[in-house]
C-alpha cells in the first residue's frame, strides 16, 4: 500500500501554492472550486509519487494545533545532500522564513532542519 497524498488547509491558496513551487518544485494542477461549499484546491505534484493537496473554504478556522500537539506534525522534503539542506534552508530564511530548527544531525543520523513555512505548518528538510 502507499500513500497516496497529504492534505493541508490554508487561507492564502495561491500563496501556499507558490511557495511549495519556488522552493520545493512542485507542479500545481489547474484550481478546482465547489461554488456549492466554497472549496478550492490544488493538487501539488513533487518528483517521484508524492503530491500535497492543498485547500481553501470559506467556513475554515485557525487552529491551534502547531508544535508537540496531537495530529500530523509536520511534511518533509529530501534534497538528496547536506549542501542542498544547508542552501534552501538559507534561502527561506533569508526570505523571511523562521527556521526553527538545524540543519543539524539529528541523534537517529539525520540531516536536517526544519521550517515554518506559510501559516506556520513545519516543514522539515533533509538530505
Amino acid at each position: 500500500m502507499k500513500l497516496e497524498h497529504a492534505a493541508l488547509y490554508t487561507k492564502d491558496l495561491e500563496g501556499t501554492r507558490d511557495f511549495f513551487v519556488k522552493y520545493f518544485g512542485a507542479t500545481a494542477n489547474t484550481l478546482y472550486h465547489n461554488p456549492r461549499t466554497g472549496l478550492r484546491t490544488y493538487f501539488l505534484s513533487f518528483d517521484g509519487d508524492a503530491r500535497l493537496e492543498i485547500m481553501s473554504r470559506p467556513d475554515t478556522t485557525d487552529s491551534a494545533h502547531r508544535g508537540l500537539g496531537l495530529g500530523y506534525a509536520h511534511i518533509s522534503f529530501s534534497t538528496g545532500s547536506k549542501k542542498r539542506v544547508d542552501t534552501l534552508t538559507e534561502t527561506l530564511r533569508r526570505d523571511g522564513y523562521a527556521v526553527v530548527s538545524g540543519p543539524r544531525t539529528t541523534g537517529d543520523g539525520y540531516y536536517e532542519s526544519c521550517v515554518a513555512g506559510p501559516e506556520g505548518c513545519l516543514i522539515e528538510i533533509a538530505e
